[in-house]
């Protein structure tokens, strides 16, 4: 007998309803599964085997074919098997036809029948609506439920799920509040109270909130740099549902959504090490799966230390910033998965840590200085708009006993402000902060005045510290035309201050920053 079960796949972070059908048929006993399965897929046969076995009903020792359709889809991970399960019972007569049309089943079984969680819920509930009920493992039934138009049903053993079907068992669909998530924020441990000093700093920070610009800070180490930056998602506001759900549909399938947070509205906040791949940082792999980038989606990614990161990785960022995703090809086809983040990076001025430093004395030569800076690319250091000092905070800073800081509250509070105005003000471009404004609106929003214009104009004539501001300015009108601008002009004056300090002891140098000998 032939049976028809609606189960769903992952590809990307995108999901697709399967058609999986099972054939029972006279012949030796034998169990495949066709239609572009990979190595888990496959194991399913031991696996809804024993599970049968183990809960009482019948495992038929016939030929048993199980196609799973579209065959040109391939068909990754374990959530087939409790469609198979399914399948085989409907083709036994265990369960009635007419009671698996318009569901879908999805959940992986254990040997003792227990229906075990998934990944990528979210998904597949976003592509069961509207027209079909969810059946899935009662770990994942809240995250499904968050998604407008879909019943959802939780299951906890494959008895329960035949039960359920033939009409002895009642089930109530999961049901979920996801205003409840937005209305109130979670309590955070870190806070912009904590530190003392460093006013400059969360003010850059502040600025860098408000725009989604992305920064780099350059101070000795101990200054400050990894506190400030992971203080900076209590400051962003909390996502909208249209980000929470495409954020939260990243983590999902990649298998790192906490167990009780079925949708996350806090902006996630990535800190990987510097020893990671290319793949891990922009994702990828034999089976491609989400980077840090693309987990760090409407959020924050900071890299700490960033020139001990291997430059081809730092390199693999310059796309994804600009575009804000990032497409996986393969022999197989491509898979595009979102990556529109705030880059914080932090570095030390030099490789001992101290130039600059009025306790310490530096012990790096200029060679060395311009190898350590040089490992950040120039197109790369273009594409961060603010570039920040962090000096040390002396002693008598730590111990004053002045007015406390400002607490992360109220930092927030001017940040949200910002945030409501520039929504209102690209309310019909479809942006909503300044980091996302397109070419063709910058001249709309951010023209320079003629004095402005005159003042650039006479800080670089026939200069090639001209052509890259002036050129993003007036022909490719980059994000922060004027702040780049300026951060090449502060460049080029740090250089001939430098040059004149290590002029005294015979060195010469020439500024990786700026290009300038």
């Amino acid at each position: 007998m032939l049976a028809k079960v609606l189960s769903a796949a992952l590809v990307g972070i995108d999901a697709h309803l399967i058609d999986v059908e099972v054939d029972i048929a006279g012949g030796l006993p034998q169990f495949s599964v066709v239609g572009l399965p990979d190595a888990t897929v496959r194991e399913s046969r031991d696996r809804v085997r024993s599970a049968l076995k183990n809960t009482g009903f019948h495992f038929p020792a016939k030929k048993i074919t199980v196609n799973l359709a579209p065959a040109g889809i391939k068909k990754e991970g374990s959530g087939l098997d409790l469609a198979i399960a399914i399948g085989i019972l409907v083709a036994e007569e265990v369960i009635a036809p007419q009671s698996i049309l318009g569901r879908v089943c999805v959940g992986e079984l254990s040997l003792d029948g227990q229906i075990k969680a998934i990944t990528g819920a979210l998904s597949i509930g976003i592509a069961c609506r509207p027209n079909y009920s969810l059946l899935l493992p009662a770990e994942n039934s809240q995250e499904a439920s968050m998604v407008q138009g879909v019943t959802a049903y939780p299951l906890h053993t494959l008895p329960e799920a035949v039960g359920f079907l033939n009409g002895t068992i009642s089930l109530a669909p999961a049901h979920a509040d996801p205003d409840r998530f937005f209305t109130t924020r979670p309590l955070e441990d870190d806070d912009y109270g904590d530190v003392k000093g460093q006013e400059h700093a969360k003010r850059a920070l502040e600025i860098a909130a408000a725009g989604g610009h992305n920064l780099l800070m350059v101070g000795p180490p101990g200054s400050g740099k990894t506190m400030l930056a992971k203080r900076l998602p209590t400051i962003l506001p909390l996502m909208e549902q249209e980000e929470a759900i495409e954020t939260t549909r990243v983590h999902s399938v990649s298998g790192q959504l906490p167990a009780h947070h079925p949708l996350l509205t806090v902006r996630p906040f990535r800190a990987p090490h510097h020893s990671i791949s290319d793949a891990g940082l922009i994702g990828g792999g034999s089976v491609p799966r989400p980077g840090e980038v693309s987990l760090a989606h409407n959020g924050v990614l900071f890299l700490d230390e960033s020139p001990e990161f291997r430059r081809p990785v730092l390199d693999g960022l310059r796309q994804p910033l600009e575009d804000g995703h990032v497409t996986l090809t393969r022999a197989s086809g491509s898979l595009r998965y979102p990556a529109r983040f705030m880059l914080i990076a932090a570095m030390n001025p030099c490789p001992c840590g101290y130039y600059g430093d009025r306790t310490r004395e530096c012990v790096c030569t200029p060679h060395q200085i311009r190898r350590y800076r040089a490992k950040l690319s120039g197109p790369l250091q273009d594409r961060l708009d603010i570039h920040i000092e962090v000096p040390p905070v002396s002693v008598r800073d730590l111990h004053d006993h002045g007015p406390m800081p400002e607490s992360s509250a109220t930092i927030r509070s001017r940040v949200l402000a910002a945030r409501d105005r520039q929504r209102h003000r690209y309310r019909q471009d479809g942006i909503h902060s300044n980091a996302q404004l397109k070419p063709r609106l910058l001249k709309r929003y951010c023209g320079l005045e003629t004095q402005a214009q005159e003042l650039l104009e006479e800080r670089w004539p026939n200069s090639d510290c001209l052509l890259g501001p002036m050129g993003a300015l007036c022909v490719w009108r980059e994000p922060l035309p004027i702040s780049r601008a300026l951060i090449r002009l502060s460049r080029c004056m740090w250089r001939k201050r430098f040059n004149t300090a290590v002029s005294t002891v015979g060195w010469s140098f020439e500024d990786p920053l700026c290009g300038q000998p």
